[in-house]
C-alpha cells in the first residue's frame, strides 16, 4: 500500500521468465541445462561470482496483436512466414511456422526474437536488421511497432519508462503513408512476372507450344502493346499503364511519371524475391502474392497492395460493418444482451466476447434498433464478421 492508500500486488515466480534468453545471451549460460542439472542432484556450475557479463542483448516478443488498436491480441493463420536466419548471435524461440494458425485459446505470442551485440547500439542494429527479416501475412502482428520502438532516439539513449509509449504516442504510430510510386511498380512486376511464369507452366503442358493466345510477352505487330493495371493502395485506386518494351523491360506510367521497370523472380531459402531496377535503382524485395493481394518485404519496410475485386465477386460483408458491429477478433461469444426489436442507445453493451484470455465487451456504436443478432452464445465469431445489424429508427418509420 502506499501513501494514497492504493494497493499493489507483487507477482514471484519460482521458474524461468521468459526473458531469460537474454540472460544467457550475456552470460554464456544455459539456464535450462542448470535447471536439469539441480534438479538431478548436481551442484550448480557456476557461482554467482564467476559468472561473467559481456555484451548486450535484446529480446523482441513477436505477437499477433494490433498495436493501433490498442494492442488487442489476434488470430489467424500464418499464410507465410519468413524469419532471419539463427546463430550465435541471433536466436528464434518459436513454436509455429508457416500454415499454422494462432488460436484464440493460447496466448498470442508468435515467437522469441534475441539478439547478441558487443554494446547496446550494436545489438539494436541487429535487432532493427532482424526484425525487417521478419516477414508474416495471415494476421496483424506488431512487428512495425516494434521497429519504430527500436528506432526512436529516446529508446536508443536508454531513456525508457513505463509511460513511455503515451508519451512518445505520435512518433511512434505515425499516420499511415501512401505507398510509393516505385513500390507501386514493384507490385505491377511482379504480378506481370507472376503472370509469365504461369502461362510458361501452361505452355509447357500444352499440345500447341507456339500458339498465340499462349503467350503473355506483350508482342504485338508493328506497335508497342500497353495495358493498363489497377491497383489498391488502401482505398486509393491506383491505375498504372504498362508498356512492354521489345527488349523485355517495361515502361510504368503512374500519375503521369514514369519509370524505367526491368527485372525476374528469382527464389531462394523457400522465399520468392523480385530482382529489379526501378529507374536505374536496384533493389531486391521479398515478393509474396497471396489471393488479390501482393506483399513486398525490404530493409525499407512492408508494403501491400490490392487488386480490386469486382463488384459481382465482392461479398455482402465489406459493408455490413456500416449498418452495426463487427468481431474485433477471432473469439467465442460469451453473452448476448440483446435480440431483434430491441432499441439501444449509444455505447450500449450488446455481447461481451472472449478471446487470448480477455473479455470483451461490443457496445452500440450509435442508437437505434437491432435487426438481426448474428451469433448465439458459445458460437465461435471470426475477425470482422458481423455481429449485430442495426437500423436508426428513422429509417425504420419511413
Amino acid at each position: 500500500m502506499d501513501s494514497q492508500h492504493n494497493f499493489y500486488f507483487m507477482e514471484m515466480n519460482t521458474r524461468l521468465q521468459v526473458e531469460h534468453p537474454v540472460s544467457e545471451m550475456i552470460t554464456g549460460t544455459d539456464l535450462v541445462e542448470w535447471q536439469l542439472r539441480v534438479a538431478a542432484g548436481e551442484k550448480l556450475p557456476l557461482m554467482q561470482e564467476e559468472i561473467e557479463l559481456k555484451g548486450h542483448s535484446f529480446e523482441a516478443r513477436i505477437y499477433a496483436e494490433d498495436p493501433s488498436n490498442d494492442f488487442l491480441p489476434g488470430a489467424g493463420p500464418l499464410l507465410h512466414l519468413s524469419t532471419p536466419r539463427g546463430d550465435d548471435f541471433i536466436r528464434i524461440e518459436t513454436g509455429v511456422r508457416q500454415g499454422d494458425e494462432v488460436s484464440v485459446h493460447y496466448d498470442p505470442m508468435i515467437a522469441k526474437l534475441v539478439v547478441w551485440g558487443e554494446d547496446r547500439s550494436a545489438a539494436l542494429k541487429k535487432l532493427r536488421y532482424c526484425l525487417y527479416q521478419y516477414n508474416i501475412v495471415g494476421l496483424s502482428t506488431n512487428i512495425d511497432f516494434l521497429l519504430s520502438l527500436s528506432r526512436h532516439p529516446e529508446f536508443e539513449a536508454g531513456n525508457v519508462h513505463t509511460s513511455f509509449i503515451p508519451q512518445h504516442y505520435s512518433e511512434l504510430f505515425p499516420a499511415p503513408k501512401t505507398t510509393s510510386k516505385e513500390a507501386l511498380c514493384q507490385a505491377a512486376l511482379g504480378l506481370v512476372l507472376r503472370e509469365k511464369t504461369l502461362t510458361s507452366n501452361f505452355i509447357a503442358h500444352s499440345d500447341d507450344r507456339y500458339s498465340p493466345f499462349a503467350s503473355c510477352n506483350g508482342r504485338r505487330v508493328n506497335i508497342l502493346y500497353t495495358r493498363n493495371l489497377m491497383l489498391l493502395d488502401g482505398e486509393n485506386k491506383i491505375e498504372v499503364a504498362i508498356c512492354y518494351n521489345q527488349d523485355g523491360t517495361y515502361r510504368m506510367e503512374i500519375d503521369g511519371e514514369v519509370f524505367q521497370v526491368s527485372g525476374d523472380l528469382i527464389h531462394e531459402d523457400k522465399a520468392s524475391y523480385l530482382r529489379c531496377s526501378i529507374n536505374g535503382v536496384a533493389s531486391k524485395p521479398k515478393l509474396v502474392i497471396l489471393d488479390n493481394t501482393v506483399h513486398l518485404f525490404s530493409m525499407e519496410g512492408h508494403a501491400e497492395v490490392a487488386l480490386p475485386v469486382p463488384k459481382f465477386l465482392a461479398g455482402v460483408s465489406a459493408t455490413a460493418a456500416q449498418g452495426g458491429t463487427v468481431a474485433p477478433m477471432t473469439g467465442t461469444i460469451e453473452k448476448v444482451f440483446v435480440k431483434a426489436g430491441d432499441k439501444v442507445q449509444i455505447g450500449d453493451p450488446l455481447m461481451i466476447m472472449l478471446a487470448m484470455k480477455m473479455e470483451h465487451t461490443i457496445r452500440a456504436p450509435k442508437a437505434g434498433v437491432i435487426k438481426r443478432v448474428f451469433f448465439k452464445e458459445g458460437s465461435q465469431a471470426n475477425r470482422h464478421s458481423p455481429l449485430v445489424e442495426l437500423e436508426e429508427e428513422q429509417a425504420i418509420s419511413e
